[in-house]
């Protein structure tokens, strides 16, 4: 199996575990404060982070990579959970989900900026295209269904796409695992403190799906599947492995009608088909 392949795996792999991180914070904010589940799912992941980098013996990161891995922790580890579990308080994870949809054109642009990559210009039609059916989307719905949350959520797609893009960057040299590992345990001494100040004062109230969702974002959504996304994005390109985030809707939406029994509309659906539509033309003229 060539490099190419390799990558889209790997990359497909990461987009799969991230399609749950949405339904499973709504579940979780529902019985968790959003702040609580931010800084407390980055701690939990944070030791084990460390946990695998002590077990394998890794050379600290060089003085000129922790001013990007910082910018990784602020994007990935801290600003995408905290804007999205925001956000869900206002709107539900099925409409969320749908605004992933504009994260490949963010990890695009920042892949330029950042990477030094350039596709081709038909590359940046598909990429637009896919955006521009997201955003009409929302607009279609009306910014009365809830403009905090639609604001939160675009937030969070602008600052993920640059953890996303300066991850990928720094995994060429330090390894996909490592990066997202050193960016958790730079976080963890500020995270670890802000989960014990704002822990629930009684945990005897919180049911078990919050627990499991408070789990998965931990484990997997913080930790593993950046293990196969940064891997992806480095072997394959940032802005080109980077498209398969469309596929993340589908898989979202399956998963929020099946565990959560939320409402997926025809409209959703279409939105969705015509996104992952774009993902074959974006992949072809990424090089």
């Amino acid at each position: 199996m060539d490099r190419t392949a390799i990558a889209w795996i790997n990359g497909l792999i990461g987009v799969v575990i991230f399609s749950g991180s949405l339904p499973a914070t709504r579940v979780a904010v529902m019985q968790f404060d959003p702040l609580f589940l931010t800084v407390a799912r980055a701690a939990i992941a944070g030791v084990l982070a460390l946990g695998l980098l002590v077990a394998f013996r890794e050379r600290r990161p060089a003085r000129r990579d922790i001013v990007s891995l910082l910018v990784v922790a602020l994007g990935v580890v801290v600003g995408f959970p905290l804007l999205t579990a925001l956000a869900l308080q206002h709107i539900t994870s099925a409409r969320s989900i749908v605004f992933i949809g504009l994260l490949p054109l963010a990890t695009a642009i920042f892949g330029v900026l950042r990477g030094g990559e350039r596709p081709k210009p038909a590359f940046w039609v598909f990429s637009i295209l896919g955006s521009v059916l997201v955003a009409g989307f929302a607009l279609s719905q009306g910014v009365a269904a809830s403009p905090v949350g639609d604001a939160l959520m675009l937030a969070a797609v602008v600052v993920c796409g640059l953890g996303y893009a300066e991850g990928a960057r720094l995994s060429r040299t330090l390894g996909g695992w490592q990066v997202i590992s050193w960016a958790l345990v730079l976080s963890l001494p500020v995270m670890a403190v802000l989960a014990a100040l704002t822990m629930p004062a009684s945990l005897a109230g919180i049911g078990a799906p919050a627990w499991i969702g408070l789990a998965y974002v931990s484990l997997f959504s913080m930790l593993i599947g950046f293990i196969f996304w940064y891997r992806g994005l480095a072997q394959g390109g940032i802005a080109a492995v980077g498209q398969l985030q469309l596929l993340q809707p589908f898989f979202g939406l399956a998963l929020a009608a099946t565990l959560l029994g939320e409402s997926v509309t025809p409209a959703m659906l279409a939105v969705t088909v015509a996104v992952i539509a774009c993902v074959a033309g974006a992949r072809r003229f990424a090089r």
